[in-house]
């Protein structure tokens, strides 16, 4: 097989994989050889070589035969000579730290000593995000840096960042791991203007081993905190020194952000924590019964109760985690074993909460937003690309998270025929398959509607 060949195969594989896969996971590839069926390739990094071995093998390998390759596995291995350059964390320096404004207010955040990688339940969803973390976490050499973790509200993401640093400073008490909020972060930075110590400042935060920044969307339109961080990310990715960041959603997705910051951010790994499916909910509460189990010895729980909260208990793994604690509470004070109906009564409000019903025209209104057109175009009869797709996208999300007939979603739409409707949502799935935008558009649109 030649490079030629390689080269239209990965033509291929961006189509089937969409853009931020194919960036992310087989841009970095570099074809080796091929020899009695074996294509061989270069992966920057073991980690990097076991998540392409997983998810994208089948994929290459499909697309080789395609093109001619008599080809019956694939194989990855670390480059030893061309790996992408790594990201070492060095030791910290024995000199002494540097001068600091205010000490105690420079001090990393607490750690929530439950969020650790034992108690984190990894399902579908979150799989990558919590690889992507073990490996940061590991220390030695990483070649993304920074990790950006993004994703909706009680998904996972400040777990992680704990558990990271965790992790890190078991492995390496020695290590400087600082871990602070974008909140704190300008906080910090106003307070060392104001007291003058602005050079203070920049030791400490451009000295650590590890800078975890977590919400990073609330520096957006702060521009001299966001210049400030900006200059700190460049002086750290500079020194090998690793970043981790989250935020609630993609850096090109937060608004108020500067291109370049977003850009910077970017250059690293960037990991989508889905919303939880059932399966992953119902993990989740069997690891805190267990964890209960503990506090409240004696206390049974009915066959069927966990499943019925998976199910009903949708929006995030902080309301869920806190349902439950309420009812081992409640269950305790009143001396009774947790039965559906117990839970039922306990819960009331929370599965209230949980069953609220997304409307068509809250989805019209929010997507109307996201794409920058108005509400009236929406329904009206214009045929314009401009809102015409932003249209489609809405009546896919009305079928897809509302109960209504496609006549009734038509008759919303400005009175169209329910094969208008259909021809919509039949447009938007056959344009997720290959538009890697339309398809992270979509997983922020439906965070943001079923949130």
């Amino acid at each position: 097989m030649t490079e030629e060949t390689w080269g239209q195969v990965r033509e291929g594989l961006l189509k089937r994989v969409g853009r931020n896969n194919y960036l992310t996971w087989i841009e970095p590839l570099r074809f080796a050889d091929l020899t009695d069926g074996v294509a061989r390739f270069t992966v920057p990094t073991s980690f990097h070589g076991d998540w392409v071995a997983r998810n994208f093998a089948d994929h290459i390998r499909r697309e080789l035969l395609g093109s001619g390759a008599a080809v019956t596995r694939v194989e990855f291995a670390v480059a030893r000579q061309t790996a992408a350059p790594a990201v070492a964390r060095p030791a910290p320096a024995a000199a002494a730290a540097p001068a600091r404004a205010n000490d105690e207010d420079m001090a990393s955040s607490p750690l929530d000593a439950r969020f650790t990688f034992d108690t984190f339940v990894v399902g579908k969803p979150n799989q990558l995000a919590h690889a992507a973390a073990r490996r940061v976490a590991e220390g030695g050499p990483v070649s993304f840096n920074p990790l950006f973790l993004y994703g909706g509200v009680g998904l996972g993401k400040t777990h992680l960042m704990h558990a990271i640093a965790h992790e890190i400073t078991a492995r390496n008490p020695a290590a400087r791991v600082l871990y602070l909020s974008a909140e704190q972060f300008m906080y910090r930075f106003v307070q060392a203007l104001r007291d003058k110590q602005i050079m203070s400042f920049k030791e400490l935060f451009r000295s650590v081993d590890v800078l975890m920044v977590d919400d990073v969307q609330f520096i957006a339109g702060k521009d001299s905190t966001q210049e400030e961080f900006f200059h700190t990310f460049n002086a750290l990715v500079d020194q090998n020194r690793q970043i981790v960041i989250s935020a609630d959603r993609a850096p090109g997705e937060i608004k108020g952000l500067e291109d370049r910051i977003a850009s910077r951010l970017q250059c690293g790994l960037i990991v989508d924590l889905h919303p939880t499916d059932y399966e992953l909910r119902l993990g989740i509460l069997q690891t805190k019964v267990e964890f209960y189990r503990g506090q409240y010895p004696g206390l049974r729980i009915a066959p069927g109760v966990l499943e019925f909260l998976a199910n009903r208990i949708t929006t995030n793994v902080r309301v869920l985690e806190g349902a439950l604690t309420r009812l081992f509470a409640f269950a305790s004070l009143v001396g009774r074993e947790i039965t559906l109906e117990l839970a039922q009564d306990c819960l009331a409000d929370i599965l209230r909460a949980s069953d609220r019903k997304v409307t068509i025209e809250e989805i019209q209104r929010k997507v109307a937003e996201h794409y920058n057109i108005r509400l009236s175009d929406m329904i009206g009869p214009k045929r314009l690309r401009a809102v015409a797709r932003p249209r489609q996208v809405a009546m896919y999300l009305a079928k897809q998270l509302t109960p209504r007939s496609l006549p009734e979603i038509g008759r919303r739409f400005g009175g169209r025929d329910h094969t208008t409707i259909m021809h919509g949502v039949k447009k938007i799935e056959e344009l997720m398959a290959t538009d890697s935008q339309l398809a992270d558009d979509l997983a922020m649109l439906r965070r943001q509607l079923e949130g």
